[in-house]
């Protein structure tokens, strides 16, 4: 069991195209010369995972350590520093066996760094790559480190990343469904980078007492909106690969449901079924031996569904899938087994309604259209990066009044 799992973990790590690959893209981890004046002699506290790799494969906590810096701890978010846990599981303090950091959980106890967290920290450093979708937990990390560096007078530094999943759709959350898979009133699909995100959520006063963080926002080079990425590395043990990341906003519905979307089999979020053969003719048993997989939605139960690993999909937001399954399980409101949750997911109790009275995908997204250009036109003031797709006065904001500096 423990060779299977490792093989498993070390398979994520190599399934995904290099960033070697994507020539003249450079991360925002990669640029340390450029923000290096802001952290020598300082006492730096690191919100990492696995993903948080220079494009040569180095962890970032390894590069500073290497070049002196000085690094007090590790926030761990969900899915924990070195992202081997289970969605939802609780991650727990404790150190880093390879280098002797302490490691704190902002997955555990709390969500945000306490004031005796931050106490031995002059600066934070975020640098996590996202996936593009509001319910993905790393940018609700990011918000409660920014809400506790601006409350503590810390300053926070983004690493920024590109968007794998860089589309804009679905329903823009209403703050009443505000939880920790939906913390801001963004679309499912929110079309930012998480340096873009921090600008928006500093300018439009979403910190708790609309607080300002000091932010500093180290950009990506050689990338611009539209413009496609492979991640290196798994962002976490239920998204494998590339197929799994465009499958992810569209299928995630389903977590609110008794459909599994192949958590505990070899392609998680590839894949969606149900013990009865109505569903479809592809055949799946969810496992409890694979990684992220312990106690699996339907574990060791055949499922009939659909196999998606050859979809032709770009990432972009589809409700075909969980209208279909709504459609064929014919078990009205009871097809949610967690309404509350899929509301959460959705940021809303609209989409949820407009499933159970049997609208359609295309009268939906008609409801979603006037505040998906409200949003468009907020985002446009908070842009870093190019954007020539969407019909829109201008593309470049930067949103460089809403912040104390940008590493250009």
């Amino acid at each position: 069991m423990a060779r299977y799992i490792l093989f498993t973990l070390v398979a994520l790590l190599f399934s995904f195209g290099s960033t070697n690959s994507q020539t003249g893209i450079q991360l925002g981890a990669d640029r340390i010369d450029s923000f290096m004046p802001l952290i020598k002699n300082k006492r730096v506290a690191l919100v990492v995972n696995q993903t948080s790799c220079l494009t040569n494969g180095t962890h970032l906590s390894d590069a500073l350590l290497e070049k002196g810096i000085s690094i007090s701890k590790i926030f761990a978010p969900e899915h924990g520093f070195r992202g081997t846990a289970a969605a939802g599981e609780k991650i727990v303090d404790g150190k880093d066996p390879k280098t002797g950091l302490s490691v704190v959980s902002l997955y555990g106890k709390n969500y945000k760094p306490t004031k005796d967290q931050l106490n031995d920290v002059d600066i934070v450093i975020f640098d996590i790559q996202d996936v593009g979708a509001r319910f993905y937990t790393y940018i609700s990390t990011m918000h409660y480190v920014m809400e506790a560096c601006a409350e503590n007078g810390k300053k926070c530094i983004i690493l920024d990343r590109p968007n794998p999943n860089d589309h804009i759709d679905g329903p823009v959350l209403n703050t009443r469904f505000s939880s920790f898979v939906g913390k801001h009133p963004i679309p499912v699909l929110h079309g930012l980078t998480v340096g873009e995100l921090a600008t928006m959520i500093n300018g439009e006063g979403w910190l708790t007492g609309k607080i300002n963080c000091d932010l500093e926002i180290v950009k990506v080079t050689g990338w611009k909106h539209g413009q496609a990425y492979s991640l290196p590395i798994a962002p976490s043990p239920n998204l494998p690969n590339d197929q799994a990341i465009r499958l992810y906003p569209s299928l995630c519905f389903f977590e609110a449901t008794q459909v599994s979307v192949g958590r505990g089999t070899n392609f998680p979020f590839e894949v969606a079924g149900y013990p009865n053969p109505k569903f479809g003719k592809f055949k799946f048993t969810p496992k409890a031996s694979t990684a992220g997989g312990s106690n699996p939605l339907q574990k060791g139960k055949l499922c009939y569904g659909i196999d998606l690993r050859k979809e032709s999909t770009d990432g972009s937001l589809t409700l075909k899938y969980i209208i279909d399954f709504y459609k064929k399980s014919d078990s009205g409101g009871k097809f949610f087994s967690s309404p509350q949750f899929m509301d959460k997911l959705a940021g809303t109790d609209k989409l949820r309604l407009q499933i159970l009275q049997g609208k359609n995908e295309k009268t939906i997204r008609a409801s979603w259209a006037t505040d998906l250009e409200e949003y468009k036109r907020m985002r446009n003031k908070y842009l870093l990066y190019f954007d020539n797709r969407y019909d829109i006065n201008s593309y470049y904001g930067a949103g460089s009044k809403n912040m104390s500096s940008l590493r250009k």
